[in-house]
């Protein structure tokens, strides 16, 4: 079992910018694959980033098109926490961000995700 606990959202305007923080416990972190999902009011989930393991201690990390360039993602293995710094934000990265984690390779598929944080919102003002 593994648990996750989300924080750092907030109110921001647009430009600025926000760093998410996502704990783990429960289970070995370092060979889990980690990511970020979104969900906005009224609109399907949709992926942001994922870090999988590849070998040793390398890591493969992918990004959704409407992202990419201005967020990034990283691990912190020891402290077994992920992070999801978020730049140049704009209103439409308004939603609310759940971590997840699980042993997939098909990052961009929410189902294929065995655990969920409990989601932390995120609202960008124009």
């Amino acid at each position: 079992q593994v648990q996750l606990v989300e924080s750092g959202g907030g109110l921001v305007p647009a430009g600025g910018s926000l760093r998410l923080s996502c704990a783990a416990s429960g289970r070995t972190f370092t060979t889990l694959t980690m990511g970020w999902f979104r969900q906005a009011l009224g609109k399907e989930r949709e992926f942001v980033a994922a870090a999988r393991w590849s070998s040793g201690s390398t890591y493969i990390t992918d990004y959704a098109d409407s992202v990419k360039g201005r967020f990034t993602m990283s691990r912190d293995n020891p402290e077994n926490t992920v992070y999801l710094q978020m730049n140049s934000l704009k209103p439409e990265d308004t939603a609310v961000y759940y971590c997840v984690a699980g042993r997939t390779i098909q990052v961009m598929a929410a189902v294929t995700y065995d655990y969920w944080g409990q989601g932390t919102q995120v609202t960008v003002s124009s």
